[in-house]
Protein backbone atom coordinates (compact mmCIF):
# COMPACT_ATOMS: atom_id res chain seq x y z
CA UNK A 1 0.00 0.00 0.00
CA UNK A 2 2.69 2.43 0.87
CA UNK A 3 4.55 1.67 -2.34
CA UNK A 4 1.39 2.40 -4.34
CA UNK A 5 0.85 5.67 -2.56
CA UNK A 6 4.45 6.69 -3.22
CA UNK A 7 4.03 5.94 -6.92
CA UNK A 8 0.89 8.06 -7.16
CA UNK A 9 2.58 10.94 -5.44
CA UNK A 10 5.44 10.88 -7.87
CA UNK A 11 2.99 10.88 -10.76
CA UNK A 12 1.23 13.98 -9.42
CA UNK A 13 4.55 15.81 -8.95
CA UNK A 14 5.60 14.89 -12.45
CA UNK A 15 2.34 16.18 -13.90
CA UNK A 16 2.63 19.39 -11.94
CA UNK A 17 6.19 19.97 -13.16
CA UNK A 18 5.11 19.33 -16.76
CA UNK A 19 2.34 21.96 -16.66
CA UNK A 20 4.64 24.36 -14.90
CA UNK A 21 7.14 24.01 -17.71
CA UNK A 22 4.32 24.21 -20.27
CA UNK A 23 3.14 27.42 -18.76
CA UNK A 24 6.62 29.05 -19.12
CA UNK A 25 7.03 28.07 -22.82
CA UNK A 26 4.07 30.17 -24.13
CA UNK A 27 5.34 33.17 -22.19
CA UNK A 28 8.79 32.83 -23.76
CA UNK A 29 7.30 32.51 -27.26
CA UNK A 30 5.11 35.56 -26.71
CA UNK A 31 8.07 37.66 -25.63
CA UNK A 32 10.05 36.61 -28.70
CA UNK A 33 7.24 37.54 -31.11
CA UNK A 34 6.76 40.91 -29.43
CA UNK A 35 10.49 41.61 -29.74
CA UNK A 36 10.52 40.89 -33.46
CA UNK A 37 7.45 43.09 -33.94
CA UNK A 38 9.13 46.01 -32.19
CA UNK A 39 12.22 45.62 -34.37
CA UNK A 40 10.06 45.60 -37.53
CA UNK A 41 8.21 48.77 -36.45
CA UNK A 42 11.50 50.50 -35.68
CA UNK A 43 12.90 49.57 -39.07
CA UNK A 44 9.81 50.92 -40.83
CA UNK A 45 9.89 54.24 -38.98
CA UNK A 46 13.48 54.97 -40.03
CA UNK A 47 13.23 56.77 -43.38
CA UNK A 48 15.71 55.70 -46.05
CA UNK A 49 18.16 58.29 -47.38
CA UNK A 50 16.74 60.49 -50.14
CA UNK A 51 18.28 60.11 -53.56
CA UNK A 52 18.71 63.31 -55.54
CA UNK A 53 17.73 63.17 -59.17
CA UNK A 54 17.74 65.65 -62.04
CA UNK A 55 14.46 67.47 -62.60
CA UNK A 56 12.29 65.74 -65.14
CA UNK A 57 14.12 62.43 -64.96
CA UNK A 58 12.36 59.35 -63.50
CA UNK A 59 13.31 58.04 -60.11
CA UNK A 60 15.91 55.33 -59.90
CA UNK A 61 14.99 51.68 -59.83
CA UNK A 62 15.09 49.92 -56.43
CA UNK A 63 18.36 48.35 -55.42
CA UNK A 64 18.85 44.92 -56.84
CA UNK A 65 16.80 45.51 -59.99
CA UNK A 66 18.19 46.33 -63.42
CA UNK A 67 17.05 49.68 -64.86
CA UNK A 68 16.50 49.78 -68.64
CA UNK A 69 18.93 52.11 -70.34
CA UNK A 70 16.29 53.41 -72.71
CA UNK A 71 14.89 56.90 -73.17
CA UNK A 72 13.48 56.98 -69.62
CA UNK A 73 16.53 55.55 -67.83
CA UNK A 74 17.85 57.54 -64.83
CA UNK A 75 20.99 59.63 -65.05
CA UNK A 76 24.28 57.79 -64.70
CA UNK A 77 27.46 59.27 -63.32
CA UNK A 78 30.59 59.81 -65.36
CA UNK A 79 33.85 61.71 -65.50
CA UNK A 80 33.28 65.44 -64.95
CA UNK A 81 30.12 65.21 -62.82
CA UNK A 82 30.17 67.32 -59.67
CA UNK A 83 28.24 65.88 -56.72
CA UNK A 84 27.65 66.66 -53.07
CA UNK A 85 27.88 63.96 -50.43
CA UNK A 86 26.02 64.51 -47.13
CA UNK A 87 26.49 61.99 -44.28
CA UNK A 88 24.00 62.43 -41.46
CA UNK A 89 25.69 63.77 -38.30
CA UNK A 90 29.15 63.36 -39.88
CA UNK A 91 29.85 66.78 -41.42
CA UNK A 92 33.61 66.22 -41.51
CA UNK A 93 33.14 63.60 -44.25
CA UNK A 94 30.50 65.58 -46.15
CA UNK A 95 31.35 67.92 -49.04
CA UNK A 96 31.48 68.48 -52.80
CA UNK A 97 33.41 66.10 -55.00
CA UNK A 98 34.01 65.65 -58.73
CA UNK A 99 34.07 62.37 -60.60
CA UNK A 100 37.62 61.94 -61.87
CA UNK A 101 38.65 61.04 -65.38
CA UNK A 102 38.85 57.36 -64.44
CA UNK A 103 35.22 57.42 -63.24
CA UNK A 104 35.96 57.35 -59.50
CA UNK A 105 35.18 59.54 -56.48
CA UNK A 106 37.99 60.19 -54.01
CA UNK A 107 36.26 60.27 -50.59
CA UNK A 108 37.58 60.63 -47.01
CA UNK A 109 38.67 57.44 -45.23
CA UNK A 110 37.32 55.02 -47.85
CA UNK A 111 39.41 56.49 -50.69
CA UNK A 112 38.63 55.83 -54.36
CA UNK A 113 35.14 54.56 -55.18
CA UNK A 114 34.28 53.64 -58.83
CA UNK A 115 30.97 55.25 -59.84
CA UNK A 116 31.26 55.32 -63.65
CA UNK A 117 27.95 54.25 -65.17
CA UNK A 118 26.14 54.06 -61.82
CA UNK A 119 22.86 55.81 -61.07
CA UNK A 120 22.69 58.04 -58.02
CA UNK A 121 20.82 55.26 -56.18
CA UNK A 122 23.44 52.63 -56.88
CA UNK A 123 26.29 55.04 -56.13
CA UNK A 124 24.66 55.82 -52.77
CA UNK A 125 24.38 52.11 -51.95
CA UNK A 126 28.01 51.49 -52.91
CA UNK A 127 29.40 54.37 -50.85
CA UNK A 128 27.14 53.53 -47.90
CA UNK A 129 28.38 49.93 -47.82
CA UNK A 130 31.97 51.15 -47.72
CA UNK A 131 31.36 53.69 -44.96
CA UNK A 132 29.55 51.00 -42.91
CA UNK A 133 32.97 49.68 -41.88
CA UNK A 134 33.71 52.94 -40.06
CA UNK A 135 30.29 54.45 -39.31
CA UNK A 136 27.45 52.61 -37.66
CA UNK A 137 24.38 52.63 -39.94
CA UNK A 138 25.49 55.56 -42.16
CA UNK A 139 22.75 57.65 -43.72
CA UNK A 140 23.92 59.15 -47.05
CA UNK A 141 22.51 61.62 -49.55
CA UNK A 142 24.15 62.25 -52.94
CA UNK A 143 23.10 65.31 -54.91
CA UNK A 144 24.14 66.07 -58.48
CA UNK A 145 25.32 69.68 -58.49
CA UNK A 146 26.66 70.08 -62.04
CA UNK A 147 26.37 67.43 -64.74
CA UNK A 148 29.35 66.84 -66.99
CA UNK A 149 29.43 68.19 -70.58
CA UNK A 150 27.47 66.00 -72.94
CA UNK A 151 29.49 64.58 -75.84
CA UNK A 152 27.38 63.21 -78.68
CA UNK A 153 27.97 62.00 -82.24
CA UNK A 154 25.79 62.71 -85.28
CA UNK A 155 26.20 60.79 -88.54
CA UNK A 156 24.30 60.12 -91.74
CA UNK A 157 22.22 62.62 -93.72
CA UNK A 158 23.29 65.82 -91.98
CA UNK A 159 25.33 68.69 -93.38
CA UNK A 160 28.19 68.49 -90.84
CA UNK A 161 28.46 64.98 -89.37
CA UNK A 162 30.82 64.48 -86.46
CA UNK A 163 31.08 64.70 -82.68
CA UNK A 164 29.80 67.64 -80.63
CA UNK A 165 30.20 68.68 -77.00
CA UNK A 166 27.45 70.56 -75.18
CA UNK A 167 28.34 72.26 -71.90
CA UNK A 168 25.48 72.18 -69.42
CA UNK A 169 25.94 75.60 -67.90
CA UNK A 170 23.54 77.02 -65.34
CA UNK A 171 19.99 77.00 -66.68
CA UNK A 172 20.81 74.92 -69.74
CA UNK A 173 19.09 71.60 -70.11
CA UNK A 174 20.27 68.41 -71.72
CA UNK A 175 20.19 68.56 -75.56
CA UNK A 176 17.45 66.78 -77.47
CA UNK A 177 17.54 64.93 -80.78
CA UNK A 178 16.40 67.94 -82.80
CA UNK A 179 18.90 70.23 -81.07
CA UNK A 180 21.69 67.82 -81.92
CA UNK A 181 20.63 67.89 -85.56
CA UNK A 182 20.77 71.68 -85.48
CA UNK A 183 24.33 71.50 -84.15
CA UNK A 184 25.21 69.24 -87.09
CA UNK A 185 24.02 71.85 -89.61
CA UNK A 186 20.57 70.38 -90.15
CA UNK A 187 19.36 67.41 -92.13
CA UNK A 188 19.74 67.00 -95.88
CA UNK A 189 16.85 66.59 -98.29
CA UNK A 190 17.72 62.88 -98.57
CA UNK A 191 17.23 62.23 -94.84
CA UNK A 192 14.84 59.51 -93.69
CA UNK A 193 13.50 61.11 -90.52
CA UNK A 194 11.07 58.25 -89.90
CA UNK A 195 13.86 55.83 -88.97
CA UNK A 196 16.36 57.87 -86.97
CA UNK A 197 18.49 55.65 -84.72
CA UNK A 198 19.68 56.65 -81.25
CA UNK A 199 22.49 54.42 -79.98
CA UNK A 200 22.95 54.60 -76.20
CA UNK A 201 25.76 52.89 -74.33
CA UNK A 202 24.57 50.38 -71.78
CA UNK A 203 27.87 48.98 -70.58
CA UNK A 204 31.34 48.67 -72.07
CA UNK A 205 30.92 46.71 -75.28
CA UNK A 206 27.11 46.83 -75.45
CA UNK A 207 24.50 49.43 -76.34
CA UNK A 208 20.78 49.93 -76.90
CA UNK A 209 19.32 51.21 -80.20
CA UNK A 210 16.24 53.40 -79.79
CA UNK A 211 14.05 54.14 -82.83
CA UNK A 212 12.99 57.78 -83.28
CA UNK A 213 10.31 58.95 -85.73
CA UNK A 214 10.71 62.69 -86.26
CA UNK A 215 7.99 62.69 -88.91
CA UNK A 216 5.49 62.11 -86.08
CA UNK A 217 6.93 65.15 -84.36
CA UNK A 218 6.47 67.33 -87.47
CA UNK A 219 2.97 66.15 -88.36
CA UNK A 220 1.37 65.26 -85.03
CA UNK A 221 3.45 67.24 -82.55
CA UNK A 222 4.57 64.06 -80.75
CA UNK A 223 7.18 65.48 -78.34
CA UNK A 224 8.00 62.00 -77.08
CA UNK A 225 10.01 61.52 -80.26
CA UNK A 226 12.33 64.41 -79.38
CA UNK A 227 14.27 62.39 -76.81
CA UNK A 228 16.70 63.89 -74.33
CA UNK A 229 20.28 62.86 -75.10
CA UNK A 230 22.91 61.63 -72.67
CA UNK A 231 26.66 61.70 -72.68
CA UNK A 232 28.00 59.17 -75.19
CA UNK A 233 24.82 58.97 -77.32
CA UNK A 234 25.12 58.57 -81.09
CA UNK A 235 22.55 59.65 -83.68
CA UNK A 236 22.34 58.14 -87.15
CA UNK A 237 20.04 59.60 -89.81
CA UNK A 238 19.66 57.07 -92.65
CA UNK A 239 19.16 57.84 -96.32
CA UNK A 240 15.59 57.77 -97.55
CA UNK A 241 15.05 54.90 -100.03
CA UNK A 242 12.94 57.21 -102.21
CA UNK A 243 12.78 61.00 -102.26
CA UNK A 244 9.23 62.27 -101.94
CA UNK A 245 8.70 65.75 -103.45
CA UNK A 246 5.58 66.23 -101.30
CA UNK A 247 7.75 66.15 -98.17
CA UNK A 248 10.56 68.32 -99.53
CA UNK A 249 9.21 71.63 -98.27
CA UNK A 250 8.10 70.14 -94.95
CA UNK A 251 11.67 69.04 -94.31
CA UNK A 252 13.02 72.41 -95.41
CA UNK A 253 10.74 74.25 -92.97
CA UNK A 254 11.54 72.03 -89.97
CA UNK A 255 13.42 73.48 -87.01
CA UNK A 256 16.19 70.94 -87.53
CA UNK A 257 16.65 71.84 -91.22
CA UNK A 258 19.62 74.00 -92.34
CA UNK A 259 19.11 77.53 -91.06
CA UNK A 260 21.65 79.36 -93.22
CA UNK A 261 20.75 79.10 -96.90
CA UNK A 262 24.17 79.95 -98.31
CA UNK A 263 25.43 79.31 -101.85
CA UNK A 264 25.27 75.73 -103.10
CA UNK A 265 27.05 74.08 -106.01
CA UNK A 266 24.79 72.40 -108.55
CA UNK A 267 24.88 71.29 -112.20
CA UNK A 268 22.20 72.01 -114.79
CA UNK A 269 22.34 70.02 -118.05
CA UNK A 270 20.07 69.25 -120.97
CA UNK A 271 17.70 71.61 -122.73
CA UNK A 272 18.73 74.87 -121.09
CA UNK A 273 20.35 77.89 -122.67
CA UNK A 274 23.66 77.65 -120.76
CA UNK A 275 24.21 74.15 -119.35
CA UNK A 276 26.99 73.64 -116.84
CA UNK A 277 27.93 73.94 -113.15
CA UNK A 278 26.66 76.88 -111.10
CA UNK A 279 27.00 78.29 -107.61
CA UNK A 280 23.44 79.23 -106.70
CA UNK A 281 22.42 81.55 -103.89
CA UNK A 282 19.28 83.62 -103.30
CA UNK A 283 21.09 86.69 -104.69
CA UNK A 284 22.18 85.00 -107.93
CA UNK A 285 18.70 83.59 -108.41
CA UNK A 286 17.20 87.01 -107.92
CA UNK A 287 19.33 88.63 -110.64
CA UNK A 288 19.11 85.76 -113.11
CA UNK A 289 15.71 86.24 -114.66
CA UNK A 290 13.82 88.88 -112.71
CA UNK A 291 13.15 92.51 -113.71
CA UNK A 292 15.56 95.04 -112.13
CA UNK A 293 12.85 96.75 -110.11
CA UNK A 294 12.20 93.47 -108.25
CA UNK A 295 15.83 92.52 -107.64
CA UNK A 296 16.28 94.42 -104.38
CA UNK A 297 13.48 92.57 -102.65
CA UNK A 298 14.28 89.21 -104.17
CA UNK A 299 17.97 89.36 -103.33
CA UNK A 300 17.21 89.70 -99.65
CA UNK A 301 15.29 86.43 -99.65
CA UNK A 302 16.82 83.61 -97.61
CA UNK A 303 14.78 80.78 -99.05
CA UNK A 304 16.80 77.86 -100.44
CA UNK A 305 17.22 77.43 -104.17
CA UNK A 306 14.66 75.37 -106.07
CA UNK A 307 14.61 73.58 -109.43
CA UNK A 308 12.96 76.43 -111.33
CA UNK A 309 15.42 78.93 -109.88
CA UNK A 310 18.36 76.77 -110.95
CA UNK A 311 16.94 76.63 -114.49
CA UNK A 312 16.64 80.42 -114.44
CA UNK A 313 20.30 80.75 -113.54
CA UNK A 314 21.17 78.46 -116.48
CA UNK A 315 19.40 80.85 -118.87
CA UNK A 316 16.02 79.14 -118.93
CA UNK A 317 14.74 76.19 -120.91
CA UNK A 318 15.02 75.83 -124.67
CA UNK A 319 11.97 75.33 -126.94
CA UNK A 320 12.76 71.59 -127.09
CA UNK A 321 12.67 71.04 -123.33
CA UNK A 322 10.44 68.32 -121.90
CA UNK A 323 9.30 69.90 -118.67
CA UNK A 324 7.20 66.85 -117.72
CA UNK A 325 10.21 64.61 -117.13
CA UNK A 326 12.77 66.80 -115.40
CA UNK A 327 15.08 64.82 -113.12
CA UNK A 328 17.10 65.62 -110.04
CA UNK A 329 20.06 63.35 -109.44
CA UNK A 330 21.14 63.48 -105.81
CA UNK A 331 24.17 61.83 -104.23
CA UNK A 332 23.57 60.10 -100.90
CA UNK A 333 26.09 59.72 -98.09
CA UNK A 334 25.50 56.01 -98.23
CA UNK A 335 24.12 53.89 -101.04
CA UNK A 336 23.53 54.62 -104.73
CA UNK A 337 22.54 57.92 -106.32
CA UNK A 338 18.90 58.93 -105.86
CA UNK A 339 16.81 60.10 -108.84
CA UNK A 340 13.75 62.28 -108.31
CA UNK A 341 11.29 62.79 -111.20
CA UNK A 342 9.38 66.07 -111.23
CA UNK A 343 6.71 67.45 -113.52
CA UNK A 344 6.97 71.20 -114.09
CA UNK A 345 3.95 71.14 -116.39
CA UNK A 346 1.89 70.11 -113.37
CA UNK A 347 3.35 73.11 -111.56
CA UNK A 348 2.15 75.40 -114.37
CA UNK A 349 -1.28 73.82 -114.71
CA UNK A 350 -2.39 73.22 -111.12
CA UNK A 351 0.09 75.26 -109.10
CA UNK A 352 1.53 72.13 -107.46
CA UNK A 353 4.41 73.80 -105.62
CA UNK A 354 5.74 70.43 -104.44
CA UNK A 355 7.08 69.93 -107.97
CA UNK A 356 9.42 72.87 -107.45
CA UNK A 357 11.73 70.77 -105.30
CA UNK A 358 14.28 72.41 -103.02
CA UNK A 359 17.86 71.68 -104.07
CA UNK A 360 20.86 70.83 -101.96
CA UNK A 361 24.62 70.82 -102.43
CA UNK A 362 25.79 68.61 -105.31
CA UNK A 363 22.42 68.14 -107.04
CA UNK A 364 22.27 67.71 -110.82
CA UNK A 365 19.21 69.00 -112.70
CA UNK A 366 18.55 67.23 -116.01
CA UNK A 367 16.10 68.76 -118.51
CA UNK A 368 15.47 66.16 -121.26
CA UNK A 369 14.57 66.76 -124.90
CA UNK A 370 10.89 66.48 -125.79
CA UNK A 371 9.98 63.84 -128.36
CA UNK A 372 6.83 65.71 -129.37
CA UNK A 373 5.82 69.33 -128.77
CA UNK A 374 2.17 70.25 -128.45
CA UNK A 375 1.68 73.63 -130.21
CA UNK A 376 -1.13 74.55 -127.84
CA UNK A 377 1.26 74.41 -124.87
CA UNK A 378 3.95 76.64 -126.38
CA UNK A 379 2.56 80.03 -125.26
CA UNK A 380 2.12 78.92 -121.66
CA UNK A 381 5.59 77.40 -121.48
CA UNK A 382 7.10 80.52 -123.06
CA UNK A 383 5.56 82.70 -120.35
CA UNK A 384 6.78 80.50 -117.48
CA UNK A 385 9.25 81.95 -114.99
CA UNK A 386 11.84 79.30 -115.88
CA UNK A 387 11.78 80.22 -119.58
CA UNK A 388 14.23 82.90 -120.79
CA UNK A 389 12.85 86.39 -120.99
CA UNK A 390 13.99 86.82 -124.60
CA UNK A 391 16.01 85.13 -127.31
CA UNK A 392 18.10 86.79 -130.01
CA UNK A 393 17.25 86.09 -133.65
CA UNK A 394 18.90 87.57 -136.75
CA UNK A 395 16.54 88.45 -139.60
CA UNK A 396 18.48 89.63 -142.66
CA UNK A 397 17.64 90.30 -146.28
CA UNK A 398 14.54 91.83 -147.76
CA UNK A 399 12.67 92.95 -144.63
CA UNK A 400 11.80 96.41 -143.41
CA UNK A 401 14.11 96.35 -140.34
CA UNK A 402 16.87 93.83 -140.94
CA UNK A 403 19.21 92.93 -138.08
CA UNK A 404 19.21 91.29 -134.66
CA UNK A 405 15.93 91.36 -132.80
CA UNK A 406 14.96 90.16 -129.34
CA UNK A 407 11.79 88.12 -129.23
CA UNK A 408 10.09 85.99 -126.56
CA UNK A 409 11.12 82.35 -126.35
CA UNK A 410 9.23 79.89 -128.54
CA UNK A 411 8.69 82.58 -131.15
CA UNK A 412 7.91 81.09 -134.54
CA UNK A 413 9.51 81.97 -137.85
CA UNK A 414 6.43 83.89 -139.02
CA UNK A 415 6.44 85.95 -135.84
CA UNK A 416 10.13 86.79 -136.24
CA UNK A 417 9.60 88.01 -139.81
CA UNK A 418 6.75 90.21 -138.70
CA UNK A 419 8.81 91.49 -135.74
CA UNK A 420 11.44 92.62 -138.28
CA UNK A 421 8.88 94.75 -140.07
CA UNK A 422 7.67 92.15 -142.54
CA UNK A 423 8.66 91.70 -146.18
CA UNK A 424 9.56 94.68 -148.30
CA UNK A 425 8.55 95.01 -151.99
CA UNK A 426 11.69 93.22 -153.15
CA UNK A 427 11.28 90.08 -150.98
CA UNK A 428 10.54 86.57 -152.10
CA UNK A 429 7.44 85.89 -150.12
CA UNK A 430 7.08 82.22 -150.84
CA UNK A 431 10.05 80.91 -148.82
CA UNK A 432 12.93 81.93 -146.57
CA UNK A 433 16.18 80.27 -145.45
CA UNK A 434 16.65 79.15 -141.83
CA UNK A 435 20.27 78.80 -140.66
CA UNK A 436 20.83 77.15 -137.27
CA UNK A 437 23.90 76.47 -135.14
CA UNK A 438 23.44 72.99 -133.71
CA UNK A 439 24.55 71.80 -130.28
CA UNK A 440 27.26 69.58 -131.79
CA UNK A 441 28.87 72.56 -133.54
CA UNK A 442 27.47 71.92 -137.02
CA UNK A 443 25.37 74.37 -139.02
CA UNK A 444 22.14 73.37 -140.71
CA UNK A 445 20.46 75.29 -143.54
CA UNK A 446 17.06 74.64 -145.02
CA UNK A 447 14.35 76.39 -147.00
CA UNK A 448 11.07 76.97 -145.24
CA UNK A 449 7.86 77.64 -147.14
CA UNK A 450 6.19 80.71 -145.69
CA UNK A 451 2.52 80.57 -144.91
CA UNK A 452 1.28 83.15 -142.43
CA UNK A 453 -1.93 81.17 -141.99
CA UNK A 454 -0.01 78.21 -140.55
CA UNK A 455 0.22 77.61 -136.84
CA UNK A 456 3.30 76.14 -135.18
CA UNK A 457 4.64 73.60 -137.63
CA UNK A 458 8.17 72.32 -137.94
CA UNK A 459 7.86 72.22 -141.73
CA UNK A 460 6.31 75.62 -142.51
CA UNK A 461 6.43 77.61 -139.27
CA UNK A 462 9.09 76.19 -136.91
CA UNK A 463 9.84 77.51 -133.44
CA UNK A 464 13.06 79.52 -133.47
CA UNK A 465 15.97 79.05 -131.12
CA UNK A 466 18.46 81.48 -129.74
CA UNK A 467 20.89 82.83 -132.39
CA UNK A 468 18.90 81.45 -135.35
CA UNK A 469 19.36 83.33 -138.64
CA UNK A 470 16.43 83.95 -141.00
CA UNK A 471 17.44 84.99 -144.54
CA UNK A 472 14.78 86.62 -146.71
CA UNK A 473 15.94 86.44 -150.33
CA UNK A 474 15.00 88.70 -153.24
CA UNK A 475 12.11 87.91 -155.47
CA UNK A 476 12.70 86.89 -159.12
CA UNK A 477 11.69 90.32 -160.37
CA UNK A 478 14.00 92.08 -157.94
CA UNK A 479 16.78 89.69 -158.84
CA UNK A 480 16.31 90.37 -162.58
CA UNK A 481 16.17 94.10 -161.95
CA UNK A 482 19.36 94.03 -159.93
CA UNK A 483 21.11 91.94 -162.59
CA UNK A 484 19.98 94.25 -165.34
CA UNK A 485 21.16 97.22 -163.37
CA UNK A 486 24.51 95.62 -162.91
CA UNK A 487 24.87 94.96 -166.66
CA UNK A 488 23.71 98.43 -167.71
CA UNK A 489 25.71 100.23 -165.10
CA UNK A 490 28.87 100.62 -167.31
CA UNK A 491 26.77 101.96 -170.18
CA UNK A 492 25.28 104.46 -167.84
CA UNK A 493 28.77 105.69 -167.12
CA UNK A 494 29.57 106.12 -170.84
CA UNK A 495 26.41 108.08 -171.47
CA UNK A 496 27.19 110.24 -168.49
CA UNK A 497 30.66 111.02 -169.91
CA UNK A 498 29.16 111.79 -173.35
CA UNK A 499 26.75 114.22 -171.74
CA UNK A 500 29.68 115.84 -169.96
CA UNK A 501 31.50 116.61 -173.24
CA UNK A 502 28.32 118.01 -174.76
CA UNK A 503 28.51 120.84 -172.24
CA UNK A 504 31.55 122.31 -173.99
CA UNK A 505 29.95 122.25 -177.46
Amino acid sequence: MESAKLSAKRHRETSCNFWTIGTGFPKLATRTVVGFALLFVAAMTVSPPAIAQLPGLPSAAPAGTSARRGPDAPYTLGAGDRVRLDIFEVPEYSGEYQVLIDGTLNLPIIGSVPVQGLTLQRATDEISSRYARYIRRPLLTITLLAPRPVKIAVAGEVNRPGSYTVSLTEGRQFPTVTQALQLAGGITQAANIRQVQLRRLQSPGSSDIIAVNLWELLNNGDLSQDLTLRDGDSLFIPTSPQINPDESRTLADASFAPQNTGPIKIVVVGEVSRPGPYIVSPATVATANIPPEVNTTAASSSTPATVTQAIQVAGGITPLADIRQVQIRRSARSGPEKVLDINLWQLLQSGDVTQDVILQEGDTVVVPTASNIDPSEVPQIASASFSPNTIRVNVVGEVAKAGTIEVPPNTTLNQAVLAAGGFNNRARRSSVELIRLNANGTISKRNVQVNFAQGINDQNNPVLRNNDVVVVNRSSLANFSDTLGTVLSPLGGVFSLFNFFRIFQ
